[in-house]
C-alpha cells in the first residue's frame, strides 16, 4: 500500500464516501449509504472519464480501503472502515 502514490484525487473519494449521501445524488440502483457509491457517479463528480475514476476505485480497492459491492450489473463502491482505521493506527504508532 505505501508504494501506491498519493494523489488529491484518491483522497478526495475517501472524503466524499465518508458521506456519501451529503455528496452525491440518489442512484436508480443500490443505496448510497448501504451499497455505495457507481463509477459513473464518482467520475461525474471528479470530471473524468469513467475509465480513470474506475483506476482510483480499482487502486483504493486494491490495497482495502474500499469494498466493492455488486449490484446486478453495476459495481458500487464504498469505504471500509475498519481497515481505514487499522491503517491509521499504524501511522499513529510510527511503525
Amino acid at each position: 500500500m505505501l508504494r501506491v502514490p498519493v494523489s488529491g484525487q484518491r483522497l478526495d473519494i475517501l472524503e466524499w464516501l465518508r458521506d456519501p449521501a451529503v455528496h452525491f445524488p440518489p442512484q436508480r440502483y443500490g443505496d448510497l449509504v448501504e451499497d455505495g457509491v457507481s463509477p459513473e457517479a464518482l467520475a461525474a463528480k471528479l470530471g473524468v472519464s469513467r475509465a480513470v475514476a474506475r483506476t482510483h476505485l480499482d487502486l483504493l480497492t486494491g490495497v482495502g480501503l474500499l469494498r466493492a459491492k455488486k449490484i446486478r450489473r453495476r459495481t458500487f463502491y464504498r469505504r471500509d472502515e475498519w481497515r481505514i482505521a487499522e491503517v491509521a493506527h499504524f501511522f499513529e504508532k510510527g511503525w
